[in-house]
């Protein structure tokens, strides 16, 4: 093996090593011991890669998000539906939810280190709600993917709440997602909505 195909490897174990660490124990709890030990290399490594525990935070996070806009792709067409599928990436891949509540935790109303991609990113998302809604790009088609992503993604973050408020122990995903397109499709299209 060529020694670029095993530096690619070892940071590819690192990145999943570091992705299950980060969404268990957060930012603050994280070991890199322990990312180290999982990934079956010496913790240099991650400082040789990475330079800091932050800056794998910020890449696995990258790493999370990028997987999601793959699978996930921008808003288009019925906008229930876009918020079904956002549900459905959460409800099969927890460790993104956990990862965005670990780095709202650490950063709270901070700067992110990546905060221009990634509001780069956004942006292209804003713009295809507004045409996925027949309006131009403003605050409203902003506001409306806000509350996209909070109707689809709140069930999944929260589930004691969605538990005590849907007073069920065991809630069926796939009642709980035709909820979530419902309640998206009946936000989106609500009179004055976009007066909001």
């Amino acid at each position: 093996m060529r020694t670029s195909s095993r530096s690619e490897e070892t940071r590819a174990r690192l990145l999943v090593a570091a992705r299950a660490e980060f969404a268990e124990a957060g930012m603050s709890g994280a070991r890199v011991d322990r990312i180290a030990r999982q990934a079956g290399v010496n913790k240099e490594r991650i400082y040789g890669y990475f330079g800091s525990k932050e800056q794998l935070f910020t890449e696995v996070i990258a790493e999370a998000l990028g997987d999601h806009a793959g699978q996930v792709g921008l808003p288009y067409g019925d906008l229930g539906e876009y918020a079904g599928r956002i549900y459905d990436f959460h409800l099969a891949n927890p460790e993104l939810t956990r990862l965005m509540m670990w780095e709202a935790l650490y950063y709270r109303d901070q700067p992110l280190p990546d905060d221009k991609v990634r509001a780069a990113h956004y942006t292209a998302k804003v713009a295809a709600v507004a045409e996925a809604r027949g309006h131009r790009f403003d605050e409203r088609a902003a506001t409306a993917f806000v509350a996209l992503i909070a109707v689809a993604v709140w069930p999944l973050a929260f589930p004691q709440m969605t538990r005590l408020i849907l007073g069920t122990a065991d809630v069926e995903p796939g009642a709980l997602r035709r909820h979530v397109v419902a309640m998206a499709d009946a936000l989106v299209s609500a009179p004055g909505f976009d007066d909001l």
